[in-house]
């Protein structure tokens, strides 16, 4: 992934989380954090959908749950627009233009 995503602004950010409202977790985050499988779950779920839910089953320590979501987001070029309880919400924009599903608002 070379081209960086750029920053989403918090009305960006909302409007995601809307968008993952109806949408149920497709990841799940085990104790044994993140592993290859794990991450290629990710990378795959991250293409197929550009928006996804993560859930943590073992980890419920807030701490944990925000180091594990920094890892995923600088591992695979994506942003965490949300977190609900043990629950959050990823997103990584589609690079080829005629796949992307989500048009995110600019203004």
């Amino acid at each position: 992934m070379t081209n960086k995503m750029k920053k989403l602004e918090g009305f960006q950010r909302k409007y995601l989380r809307g968008l993952a409202h109806k949408t149920k977790p497709v990841v799940f985050i085990g104790q044994k954090g993140i592993t290859e499988t794990l991450n290629r779950s990710l990378d795959d779920a991250l293409t197929a959908h550009e928006l996804i839910k993560v859930k943590y089953i073992d980890f419920k320590e807030k701490e944990k749950k925000t180091k594990i979501a920094g890892i995923i987001e600088n591992a695979h070029d994506c942003e965490m627009v949300g977190m609900i309880g043990h629950t959050a919400i990823f997103y990584r924009q589609h690079p080829d233009e005629e796949k992307r599903k989500i048009a995110v608002p600019s203004r």
